[in-house]
Formats: C-alpha cells, structure tokens, sequence
C-alpha cells in the first residue's frame, strides 16, 4: 500500500490524580533489570545515553515563531506567512497548502487531522477534517467485490476529500490572514517548483500504479516513454491543474469580499465552492469516470466538525489527542497504564523499559483496534472506561514482566462505566492469530534480522512494513501571542487517483475500514462514516500552559513513538531534539490498519545502536529482533520554556523534516 511512504522511511532500515505506583510488579521488573544494572561507565560503553551524545541536527529556539513539517519549502511557506503577519494558524494553513502541492505523502484529496490552542480561551480544540465512506460504500458492496476490506489504491480506496476542508475552516475560524495570503506560496509552487528527489522517485516506482487511472499520468509522468518517465530531481515540476483549482478558491474568496462579506464569511465562500460548487462537480464526474463512488450530494453533506478531545492526565501533565475516531487515545491508554510503574527507574532502553512499553502498547492498541471507531455513528465507544485510571489498573495486572503475551485481548471498558459491553460474544472470539500469516508465525530458533520498509526487502514483507508505516506529514507551529497547532494530514499520497481536472490526488483511507463485525465492531464501513485512522497530533499542557506540541508520520507507529518521545521528555530529562533522535522500540503485535490488517506478535523493531546484553535478555523474553539504524519517527515538536520564554523546536533527522524559527 504504502510504497509512496517507501522515501521518507528508507532511513529506518526502518484532571485526575495519578495511581500510586504498584509495589509488586514493580519490583519483579526492577529484578528483572538488575542484571543489566552496570556501572555508569560500561553502560555508557555499551548504549550511547541520548542525553549526552549529540545531536545530528541542531536544536530550535525561537523568540517569536516556529514552523516545523516534513519539507524545507513547506517549512519557508510557513515562515513566509509569519512574516506577512500571520498567526500560528495561518502558517501551518499555509505549510499544509505547501505539503498538499509537494505530494509530501498527502494530497488536497486527503484528511487533515488538527490540534489547536487557543491562547484567549485557554482550551485545545479539535479540527476533524477526515472524509467519509461515500455513497455506495457499505460493507455488502465490498465483499460482494471479493475484498474483506476495501482495496489500498484505486478510487474505491478513497473517501471524500477533506483537507481543504479542513484548512479553509482552521483559517476562517482562528487565523488572521486572508486565504490569498495563506494559498500564495502553494499557487506558487503549483506553477512550478524544483520537484525533490524522494517525490520524483516514488513516482517511477509506482508509475504502473499510475498509468491504470486516466488523469493522473499527464501529472505525474512528465516524460512518457522515456525509460524514466517520472520527473527528473530538481526539474521545474508543474501541475496547472491544482494551480487552477487553488485560484478558484481564492476567486471565490474575494467576490464574496466585493460582495462586502466579512472575513471569516469570504473564507467560507471558498469552502461552498470546494464542496458545492464547479470544483466538486469536476471532481465527481472525474471519479466516477475511473469507477469512484462519489456523488454530488456527498460532498455537500461532508462537514467538518470542530470537536472537544480527549485527555488524560500523567503525573500532572495533561496530554491532549483527538476523539476514537483516531488511534490516539491508546497513547492516553498506554500512559494511564505505564502511570502506574516506576518506568524512569527501570533506565531509558533497558530490558525491562523496553518491555514494559511494548506490554502496554499491547494492552492499548488492542482495545484501539476493537473499541475504536466514528463516534457520529452508532455504537456508541465506551470512551468513560477506556480512559478509566482504575481500568488502566486493572490491565497492567496483565503485563507479565518476564515474557511478551502474543495472545494479548482487547479489554471490557464497560464495567468501569457502569454498562454491558453489547459485543461480548465478539470479544470472546477474539483471536490475534486470525490476522497473523501462517508464513510468519514465530519459529523456535528464528533468527534476528536487519530490516528495510523499501522495494529492496522481500516483496511480502517490504509490502508490510511499507503499509504499517504509512504515510504522512506533520505540522508544528506556535507564536508569541499564544496560538500552538499540532497536524498530523495525509491522504492521496502517490500514488493516487488524480480527480478529473481538478489536480486533486484522492485519499485511500478508506482501507482503514473493516467489512465484519468480527474485525472490529465499531469500525465496520457505512456511507457517511469515518474510518478509524491512524493520524494523531498531540498538545500536552503543564500548569494550564502549553507544555509540548508534537506529531509523527508513519501509520501505526504513530502514537508508538509519540508515547517514547513524550516519556523521554517527562522522564528522561532529553531536550526536544534529544527526544525526537533518541532510538525508540517498535511493536508489529497490533493489527495493521492498512492493506491486509496483518499482525506480527512479538516482533520488535529496534535501533542497531541496542547492546547485545540488552538484546539477548529481549529475546529470552520472546521477542523476534529486527534492527533499524533508526526508529524514532521522524517526529517533529515543539517544547514551551516558560523559565526563559523562549520555545524549542525539534526537527526529526529521518529525512527531509524542517523547522524555522525566529
């Protein structure tokens, strides 16, 4: 699925009171880590302390501003709009409309997924910008085609565009600038821009995908029949098509301002013209025309929704992830559990940290991927007993703190809030192994490997990794006033169905979706119904105040690696960059929201730098290595120094991430 994901990770070679911290377990892990307990100067020996090596990129500061994403010009089109004026919203607006028009692994056709804070009200707000299943879309119509879930390319894949959406309604609510200010940079770029060499490349390797949909090659193959027929790197790369469609929505915006309508009005002229007007009539006959599911009437029923998150507490901090819709919320799970165990005693990357993180994400992601899904549509998540401190306590009686648990089920939140969980029957039938191939279950005697998510690893596992590392981009941006927005966007990634002469690439999130109850409850495709996606900013407030701001790429290692990052703040004592660079473990034991849903139980992505002591006690404990030369994202944040009233800015050394500052 993910092969357009295949460049931005080749550099991994892949208010409530704390529980008190429960003595029993703790101290059977704190023995199990006595052996690796080594002097201070053979540990360093043996395992780079992140705290004190240094970094490969230098840290952020910054005064007045920062913007952070995946690419540099993406990056400049956020300080660009700093420099007109703009607020923190604006320039991540802007550095989203950049992304779009750089294919940085979404489209305009994909979602958006938005964290805001709002300096005046002192609240974070959620911006739901995913679309929904269209019309046609329901379970029947899927496996009556032959799939148990709905295909990863193609414009069955997809649902209805929103990060226009999305963008235009973080602008109109919450920016300053006008949405010709803010689209200047992309309609800029979508003139021409020098292309990069990680998008140019991922256009060769996926132009026969390209070739089977009818507006997409004239796009992306600028150089048909020639042995390479994807853009040269660095050639002037041109898409007149989305430079038209970014116009028509700046058109709109200033007839409706000769029309005399306010600001905020004059934006939202532009949405009606997007979902209601000539755009969406070009973009459903184009993919109805490559066989797609729209209707006119599903984009003018789309709406995206402003939401109150979720949150919880750890050791005071309060963490902040969007509703059940997306996997966010197991990070919050994963934390009210880990509240519970003296972590920073057991040593950063020690044997038992490492499984006791990779034991509570078990515990987290499979509740995600039973109890989570759309919560505008029935049933209703027992949201009350997942985020539940006395259920988080309960589950981490779970961890054996000597082996890993493959057999590990998703809970019953229900008690804990006073219900019957309705699909009890389900539950009981459970079973991990109905999604792990027969091919890769776990052998005595297997051996370690060094891995690589790219088109040079065997076809079956490269189109694994490739698909649990899927996609995105992230978005980071604060400014003196107060504002702090957190964007994890994606969609339409490449290669993607480009929408008649819209030059808008469509999502494929609709694979995220299930077909059976039994696959997941809560998650099961209807027309109008979100699938339960991957994609998850986070805010973390300390005294009230903004404390963090961070977000990943990468599928369902997202909130994996967003819990270490966080962890190696709190607990640790890294800096910002320290913490986006610091190796992190990665669990394939949860199923795979793309492609196949396929699980790998006790696998464990680590980073090469790992001692063998540490290893060979991971192993005893039952897990199969795999080692990356890194592992920890790439993530991309922002720290709030209120002793200095300064902000800190990390920007992930994966690959092509970028901050500036001022």
């Amino acid at each position: 699925m993910a092969a357009a994901m295949a460049g931005k990770v080749v550099a991994r070679h892949v208010g409530i009171m704390p529980i008190p911290f429960r003595p029993r377990l703790a101290a059977v892990l704190l023995i199990l880590a006595a052996p690796f307990a080594l002097s201070a100067q053979t540990r360093a020996v043996q395992a780079p302390d992140p705290r004190r090596a240094p970094t490969e990129k230098p840290p952020l500061h910054a005064r007045h501003w920062l913007a952070i994403t995946g690419k540099p010009l993406s990056a400049t089109a956020g300080a660009v709009t700093f420099a007109k004026g703009g607020n923190a919203v604006d320039a991540a607006a802007a550095m989203l409309a950049a992304g779009c028009t750089m294919w940085d692994t979404l489209s305009c056709g994909g979602e958006t997924q938005a964290l805001i804070y709002d300096p005046h009200t002192k609240k974070v707000i959620g911006v739901n910008a995913l679309g929904v299943a269209p019309s046609g879309a329901t379970a029947e119509y899927y496996r009556g085609k032959g799939y148990r879930f709905p295909p990863e390319y193609g414009p069955l894949a997809a649902v209805t565009p929103g990060t226009v959406g999305g963008l235009l309604t973080m602008l109109a609510e919450y920016g300053k600038l006008s949405l010709a200010e803010v689209l200047a940079p992309a309609i800029e770029m979508a003139d021409g821009y020098p292309i990069e060499a990680q998008l140019a490349n991922t256009i060769e390797r996926q132009k026969s995908w390209i070739k089977q949909w009818k507006y997409s090659p004239a796009i992306m193959l600028t150089h048909p029949g020639r042995a390479r027929e994807a853009p040269d790197a660095g050639e002037v790369f041109v898409q007149k098509d989305l430079a038209a469609t970014w116009r028509k929505l700046v058109d709109a915006e200033r007839r409706a301002q000769r029309a005399g309508r306010s600001r905020k009005e004059a934006i939202y002229a532009a949405y009606d013209r997007f979902y209601r007007g000539d755009i969406a009539r070009e973009l459903v006959r184009g993919v109805q025309e490559d066989g797609g599911l729209f209707t006119l009437q599903d984009l003018a029923n789309y709406k995206v929704r402003i939401e109150e998150p979720v949150h919880t507490t750890y050791k005071g901090i309060e963490v902040y992830k969007l509703p059940f819709w997306q996997q966010g919320p197991a990070m919050l799970q994963a934390l009210n559990i880990l509240e519970n165990l003296d972590v920073k005693s057991m040593g950063y990357n020690s044997p038992a940290y490492m499984h006791t993180i990779y034991q509570s994400m078990n515990l987290a992601f499979a509740d995600r991927d039973f109890y989570y899904g759309d919560p505008y549509f029935p049933p209703e998540e027992p949201v009350k007993g997942l985020l539940s401190k006395e259920y988080a306590r309960d589950r981490a009686k779970l961890i054996d703190p000597a082996r890993n648990d493959p057999t590990i089920k998703p809970g019953d939140p229900y008690p804990y809030q006073g219900g019957t969980n309705p699909f009890a029957g389900l539950l009981a039938s459970w079973k991990n192994s109905d999604f792990v191939p027969p091919d890769t279950q776990p052998r005595s005697g297997q051996q370690d490997r060094t891995v690589s998510p790219t088109p040079t690893a065997p076809e079956a596992d490269s189109a694994f990794m490739e698909s649990f590392y899927a996609g995105t981009t992230s978005i980071e941006s604060a400014d003196a006033e107060g504002w702090v927005v957190s964007i994890t966007p994606s969609g339409g990634w490449v290669p993607a169905v480009i929408a008649g002469r819209t030059g808008i690439g469509l999502s494929q999130r609709a694979q995220s979706f299930v077909t059976d109850a039994k696959d997941g409850p809560f998650n099961v495709i209807a027309p109008g119904k979100h699938p339960r996606v991957t994609l998850t900013p986070t805010l973390a407030l300390k005294d009230g105040q903004p404390f963090l701001s961070f977000a990943v790429q990468g599928g369902d290692s997202q909130d994996q690696n967003l819990l270490q990052f966080f962890l190696n703040v709190v607990e640790f004592g890294m800096t910002v960059q320290q913490a986006v660079e610091a190796p992190n473990l990665n669990s394939y034991q949860m199923r795979s929201s793309f492609g196949g849903h396929e699980s790998r139980p006790g696998r464990m992505e680590v980073a090469t730098s790992l001692p063998e002591s540490t290893r060979e006690a991971l192993r005893r404990m039952g897990y199969t290595l795999e080692f990356a030369e890194r592992t920890s994202g790439p993530i991309n944040a922002i720290l709030f120094d209120r002793a200095h009233g300064t902000m800190w800015g990390g920007s992930s050394n994966h690959g092509e991430d970028y901050g500036i500052g001022w």
